[in-house]
Formats: C-alpha cells, sequence, structure tokens
C-alpha cells in the first residue's frame, strides 16, 4: 500500500486539495488502512485462540494422564477390595467354626457335669482348663480379626472417598472437553466467517483499485478538459458528462458502501446467534415484541375510532334534534297560517298549499327552489277571480282614489309586513338552532304574541278602511291578500333553503358516519386477524412446549436406566448386588 500511496501522490500532485477526487481517494484509503486494521486484530484473535486451543490441548493431555493414573489405582484398590473380602469370608467362617466348637464344648461340659453328678469320674476342672484356654484363645482371634474387619471399613471408606472425587474429576473432564469441542467450533466457525471477510476486502480491494484506475482517467480527463476549457468553452458539455459519471461512480461506492454494511450486519447477526448459543431460551431475543407493538398500534387506532364514532353518534343526536325542532316550526307555521286564515284582515289562502307546504317541511322532502319569475298560485287566483276584475261603469271615475288607497294601505301595512318576516324568521331561527329543545314554551309564547300583535294591527287598520270607504272594501281585501302572500312566500322560500341545508348537512354526516363504519369494520377484521394469529402462535407453543416436556419425560427415564447400569457396572454396585445375594 505504500507504493501504491507514492504513486497515487505522485499521479495526483497536480490537482488542487480542494478536488472531491481527492477527497474521495483520501476517504477510501482511509476505509482500507480500517479494514487492514480490522484485519489485523482478526488475525491476533486467531493467533490467541490457537495458543488457547494449543493450552486446552495440553490441559486435555494432562488430564488424560491423571485419568489413566486415577483408572490404574482403581483397578489396584479393586483388587485389594476383593483380596480382604476374601479374607473377611474366611474369617467369618472361622468365626462360626468357633461358635460351633464352643456350642460343642459347652455340650460336653453340660454332660461332663451330668455324669460327675451320677458317677465319680475324673475331675472337671482338669477337662475345663483346656477348653478355656482354646475359648480365650479363639477369643483373642475374634477381637483381632474385628479389628481387621474395622480397618478394612475404614479402607473402604476411604476408597469410595477417592472413586467418588475421581468420578468427580471425570466429570469434570469430560465437560472441560465438551467446552473445547464448542470452542474447537466456534474457531471453525470463526475462520469460515474471516475467510468470507478476507474474500470480500479482496473483491473490495479490486473494485477500488479499479475504481482508483478509473478516478486517475478521470483526472487526466479533467486536466484535458480544464486545457480545454482555457483554450475555449466549446468543452463545457463533456465536462457536465465526466461530472455525470462521477456521480455514477459516487453512487456506486455508495452501493459498495451499503454493501459493506450489510456485511457487517451479517457478522453482527452471527455474533449474536454466537452469543444467543449461551444464553437460555428466556434470555433470547423473541420476534413476539414487534407483534406486540404492531397490536398495541391497533388497539390505539381502534381507541381513536371508537372516539370518533362517539362524536358521531352526538353528531347524529344533535341533527334528530334539529329535525325534530324543523317539524315544530312547521307546526307552529300551520298554526300561524290557520290564525290569519280566521283572522278578519286577511282574506282566501289556499289550504291545498298549506298542506302540501306542512308536510313538504314535516317529512324533510326534497324541495325546489321557486323562480322569482315564476307566478304564486295566490296571485294567479287573485287575477283570475272576479272580485279582481275591473267594473268598467261604476269604477272608472274612481280610479285616482283608488290608488291613492292602495297606497295608504301599502304605506301602512308595509312595516307589519316586515315585523311579521323578521319575527316569524328569528322564531324559527332560534328554533333550529336550539338543538336541545327546552326552550320550546318560550319560543312559542314569543310567536303567539307576535301573532296577537300582528292581528291587533290588522284589526285596528281593517277598522279605519271600513271607515273611510266601505264600497272599495273587495278591492282593498284583495291587496292585503296579495300582501299576506308576499309573506307566505317569503316564509316558504326560507323554510325551503332550511329544510335542503339540513337535508344536505344530514347526508354529509351519514356519509361520514358510513365511511367511519367502513373503516371500524376493516379495523375489525384486523384484529381479527391477528387475534387468529395469536391464537395459532399460542398454539404452537403450547405444541412445542408439549413436545419438550415429553422430550424430557422421554429422557429422564433413559438417563436414570444409564445411571443404574453404569451404578451397577461399578465395583461399588457389584458389591452390593454380591452381598444381598
Amino acid at each position: 500500500m505504500v507504493g501504491f500511496d507514492e504513486h497515487f501522490q505522485q499521479q495526483l500532485f497536480p490537482i488542487p486539495p480542494s478536488d472531491p477526487v481527492v477527497t474521495e481517494l483520501n476517504r477510501l484509503q482511509n476505509q482500507l488502512k480500517e479494514k487492514e486494521r480490522e484485519l489485523g486484530a482478526a488475525h491476533s484473535e486467531i493467533k490467541a485462540l490457537r495458543v488457547s486451543e494449543v493450552l486446552k490441548e495440553k490441559a486435555v493431555e494432562e488430564l488424560s494422564f491423571e485419568l489413566e493414573k486415577l483408572d490404574e489405582k482403581l483397578r489396584v484398590n479393586e483388587s485389594l477390595l476383593e483380596h480382604k473380602n476374601l479374607e473377611i469370608k474366611k474369617l467369618a467362617n472361622e468365626k462360626k467354626e468357633a461358635f460351633a466348637a464352643q456350642f460343642a464344648a459347652e455340650a460336653t461340659l453340660r454332660r461332663v457335669h451330668a455324669n460327675q453328678k451320677d458317677e465319680d469320674f475324673v475331675p472337671v476342672e482338669a477337662v475345663i482348663a483346656p477348653l478355656e484356654a482354646d475359648i480365650r484363645m479363639y477369643k483373642n482371634e475374634i477381637g483381632a480379626l474385628q479389628e481387621d474387619k474395622k480397618a478394612l471399613e475404614r479402607l473402604t471408606k476411604s476408597k469410595e472417598s477417592a472413586l467418588l472425587e475421581a468420578e468427580r474429576i471425570l466429570k469434570s473432564a469430560l465437560e472441560r472437553a465438551l467446552i473445547v469441542e464448542e470452542v474447537q467450533n466456534q474457531n471453525m466457525e470463526l475462520k469460515r466467517q474471516i475467510e468470507i471477510c478476507q474474500e470480500e476486502n479482496r473483491v473490495l480491494d479490486k473494485t477500488n483499485r479499479q475504481k482508483v484506475s478509473e478516478v486517475e482517467k478521470l483526472g487526466q480527463t479533467i486536466r484535458e478538459l480544464e486545457e480545454s476549457i482555457l483554450a475555449g468553452g466549446a468543452a463545457a458539455n463533456a465536462v457536465r458528462d465526466y461530472q455525470r459519471q462521477i456521480s455514477e461512480l459516487n453512487d456506486e461506492k455508495r452501493i459498495l458502501e451499503r454493501e459493506l454494511a450489510r456485511a457487517k450486519v451479517s457478522a453482527n447477526r452471527v455474533a449474536a446467534v454466537v452469543a444467543n448459543e449461551w444464553k437460555d431460551d428466556n434470555d433470547k431475543v423473541m420476534p413476539v415484541k414487534q407483534w406486540l407493538e404492531e397490536r398495541r398500534f391497533m388497539q390505539a387506532e381502534i381507541q381513536r375510532l371508537k372516539d370518533k364514532l362517539a362524536i358521531s353518534e352526538r353528531a347524529a343526536k344533535a341533527e334528530a334534534q334539529i329535525k325534530v325542532a324543523s317539524k315544530d316550526v312547521g307546526r307552529r307555521l300551520k298554526a300561524c297560517f290557520k290564525f290569519l286564515q280566521h283572522s278578519q284582515c286577511i282574506m282566501w289562502i289556499p289550504e291545498d298549499w298549506e298542506v302540501q307546504s306542512y308536510i313538504r317541511i314535516s317529512d324533510n322532502a326534497g324541495l325546489r327552489k321557486r323562480s322569482s319569475s315564476q307566478p304564486r298560485g295566490s296571485v294567479c287566483a287573485n287575477k283570475s277571480s272576479p272580485l279582481n276584475q275591473p267594473n268598467l261603469g261604476t269604477e272608472t271615475p274612481n280610479v285616482p282614489g283608488q290608488l291613492k288607497r292602495v297606497n295608504s294601505l301599502k304605506s301602512k301595512y308595509g312595516n307589519g309586513e316586515n315585523l311579521v318576516r323578521k319575527k316569524l324568521w328569528a322564531s324559527s331561527r332560534s328554533k333550529v338552532v336550539d338543538s336541545t329543545g327546552k326552550e320550546n314554551s318560550e319560543m312559542e309564547a314569543n310567536s303567539n304574541l307576535n301573532l296577537n300583535r300582528y292581528a291587533g294591527d290588522e284589526v285596528d287598520t281593517g277598522g279605519e278602511t271600513k271607515s273611510k270607504d266601505e264600497l272599495n272594501a273587495q278591492n282593498n281585501r284583495s291587496i292585503y291578500a296579495d300582501g299576506e302572500d308576499l309573506i307566505s312566500g317569503f316564509l316558504y322560500d326560507r323554510l325551503q333553503r332550511e329544510v335542503i341545508s339540513l337535508r344536505k348537512s344530514c347526508e354529509d354526516k351519514e356519509g361520514t358516519l358510513n365511511a367511519k363504519d367502513d373503516e371500524i369494520k376493516i379495523l375489525m377484521r384486523k384484529v381479527d386477524a391477528l387475534t387468529k394469529a395469536m391464537e395459532v402462535e399460542s398454539k404452537k407453543l403450547k405444541r412445542e412446549a408439549a413436545a419438550r416436556e415429553k422430550e424430557v419425560m422421554s429422557a429422564k427415564p433413559k438417563k436414570a436406566s444409564q445411571r443404574s447400569k453404569s451404578w451397577l457396572a461399578s465395583p461399588r454396585g457389584l458389591r452390593k448386588r454380591h452381598e444381598t445375594c
């Protein structure tokens, strides 16, 4: 790498230090140095592992040598124990024979005593003395044999303790051997991983060399381009092409960096797997955590949609209350129309129009707006009625007076019409806005007061017109009927607009409620799928746990049988079997 650095410095010396190519090459060199350091660290780790393997092999050899010595000692001790057991058996047989001789001597003594009583023979003391001497001798031998037996028991206990220690040493040696095998396997895996990393580093070195050669070529081309730019500005497009190539090279370099990151991630995963091999099942990272987080997120979404549902239900209740209020307004308007119909100043109003308007208002049906050019029914009726037809014979001289009276009536009743419009519209509007329905009695009282006032005004004005001119009462009534028709048409248009707006708002809210219901159904399906997945996973876990328990239960009797066989094959078990026999 030193020769490459010198060559690189010689080649790129004329390039200014602020060139991005130089910075990229420096960064690549730094990355290569870091990779070399990592390789050196890996080699040092490999050497340390090899040294540890050599030490472990030496320790295993020493342990095997010690095990051989212990086996020889065990064999010698077993032979000694067998000899001692034979001697103990011989002593037991001799003891039995001594007891038998003692019993025989006692029997002879009894016979001798019996014979002495019967006959006077040789004295008993002469016969008993040698027998007592023999008995003492046998007792001394029995005490010596008991002492030997105690000593042999002590020896057997010491040998058993030595055997237990030897078994412990064997177990520890076997465990160490297993650990050594596992470490060797791990070393093999690490060697394979190191070989893979070395191959990747070789590939990256090759690609880096290629990139360096390409960068050198690009540097040469950049110099030529600079010369050509100094000579003339015709090579700007070529410079842009080379810049694009540099960006492509940078993209390729980023891809290589991503590959390096992936290699690091794979190495980290392998390290995590190696680390998890030494851990228990409880300490390992379980993929259920991610699933639990998703479940919590879905539960939060469901709760949020439930809150939205509650809000939409409240809005639907408010809309229902508004519909009830609109029905109450329709009823009030019907009462107003009936009151105006029965008053003295108001003339004919078509009953069919009242019924149709009340039905339309109460049912919230689709209503069409009347245009200003379309004539109203009452106006047409007034024009076609015989009361409004001019009497040419009688009314020709009174035309200017009639016009004056009409203007006076319009000027008198104009303010009343405006008041009725404002008051009725205010009462209906306040009733529509009030969704709770608590102020129905107050609104009805206000509307009744307004209607009574307007009726009183109408009665007064009617009396004035009768006192002024009784001959033109029909014309005045027809004119006032026109004014009342204007009032009812205005309210009709207003109510149409309100009903249409309420219907549109109800349709919009029903659409939002349907959309929310669809979202809730989708979320419920997702929740059902998640619960099914949870059940499947729980069943799998239960099956795995049951299989593990079965394996453990099947392995326990096997281990117990193996232990019993090994124990029976041991000298201690053979001795116990021999004693039981």
